[in-house]
């Protein structure tokens, strides 16, 4: 029987440089490692046999352990890592695990962390009780602080976390200026990069050393699998992947084969969320019962030109601030959502249905909640938008008449 040709050597000129979405469908496995089969084989393990006791005793082999990896889970690692631009990648259960996975990889009992304060709100749960539990300081900065976070930089502090835009209110930050006066300190520099995804934007690119990714959002895309994933740069792997193991935590395999599908279309499922998102954020800015539109591709947006210096894109998650305040003003925010068909009231994103939820900034220290109205975050799914925009028609109708 003839062998197939290894198609990414023989062509190796041609992925060099290749557009996003052929990389994308390309990526992660090579079809003639499985006798010409385009996608990798699911392969569920615990148990792996060796061939002889010095193997075993040397680990002398590929495999070893169903948590350690598989064909699977290899192929979607290789396939971050690409598009990463990283030394390598473990998988975990979760977005939150995503997070803490390498805070607890990188942080030791009198560490001090730094830690944004328009971070992911499980995030910040984690850090004020599990970590303040094992001993370490976390203090909370303003996003937009750039260098300026020099001034809070301690002796003893050895992590620095970033994610841009903010959670909720979409805040920028100047990663490439934090990671500069990080590293001049000896921090490491992790970065939760879930909305723009390695295709809008690169954090290790940027000075940033940990690139952390929910992939339960756009590499899924279709709201059915929980999911994380870490990429590290060479400096930092190994730390990474030791706590992984120590922890005995790994992605399954049958979550990574859908994953890695998922992959093949994110480009394009991207291009999509972004133009439409960025239609419903220019149509928001224009009415009257709307205070702001918090979405950094908005030129109105304080956070604009970082966006357009740093990113390649915008996906399709944003914020508005609905024109209501007093005593009416959560009535009339539920009364909104109330409303709405087609955006579903439900949490995460990333999927190929719109959402809608109402945010609460509570927990803020630094940036509190804008005084003009309650925030509502949106998801802008697959959908058209004509037929988004008389959903939400039907939502300020309804808030009007409270």
């Amino acid at each position: 029987m003839k062998a197939l040709p290894d198609m990414k050597k023989t062509n190796e000129s041609l992925f060099t440089g290749a557009g996003p979405n052929t990389r994308l469908a390309h990526m992660g496995n090579d079809p003639s490692d499985y006798h010409g089969f385009v996608n990798p084989p699911v392969v569920h393990a615990s148990t792996v046999l060796f061939p002889d006791a010095a193997t075993m005793e040397k680990r002398a082999q590929k495999y070893t352990y169903g948590t350690r990896s598989t064909p699977t889970t290899d192929a979607l690692c290789a396939a971050f890592d690409e598009l990463e631009g990283s030394a390598g990648t473990i998988l975990v259960p979760s977005g939150l695990a995503a997070i803490s996975i390498p805070f607890l990889a990188y942080l030791s009992a009198g560490d001090h962390a730094l830690i944004v304060d328009s971070v992911y709100t499980p995030c910040r749960n984690f850090c004020n009780t599990m970590l303040k539990r094992l001993g370490v300081t976390v203090e909370y900065y303003d996003p937009e602080i750039g260098a300026g976070i020099e001034a809070l930089i301690k002796p003893n502090t050895r992590l620095i976390h970033t994610e841009a835009p903010g959670s909720n209110t979409m805040e920028m930050q100047d990663i490439r200026a934090i990671a500069e006066v990080a590293h001049r300190h000896d921090c490491v520099v992790t970065m939760d990069n879930t909305w723009a995804t390695p295709l809008y934007f690169r954090p290790l690119d940027f000075g940033a050393d940990v690139s952390i990714h929910a992939t339960t959002k756009y590499p899924s895309g279709h709201s059915d699998i929980i999911m994380g994933s870490v990429s590290a740069n060479a400096r930092h792997w190994p730390k990474l992947e030791e706590a992984r193991i120590s922890l005995g935590i790994c992605g399954s395999p049958d979550d990574s084969y859908q994953i890695l599908r998922g992959l093949r279309t994110m480009g394009v499922r991207l291009q999509h969320h972004q133009k439409s998102a960025l239609d419903i954020a220019t149509w928001l800015e224009g009415r009257n019962d709307v205070a702001r539109v918090l979405h950094p591709a908005l030129p109105s947006f304080p956070g604009h030109a970082i966006w357009t210096r740093d990113f390649k894109g915008a996906s399709g998650v944003f914020s508005f601030v609905l024109k209501a305040q007093g005593d009416k003003a959560k009535a009339k925010a539920h009364a909104f959502l109330d409303a709405l068909s087609f955006f579903g009231l439900g949490y995460s994103w990333g999927g190929y249905e719109s959402l809608a939820v109402p945010v609460n900034l509570s927990d803020r220290t630094i940036r509190k909640a804008p005084p003009e109205g309650p925030v509502i975050r949106l998801q802008i799914g697959l959908e058209d938008v004509a037929d988004l925009k008389k959903d939400l028609e039907i939502g300020f109708a309804a808030a009007a008449e409270i």
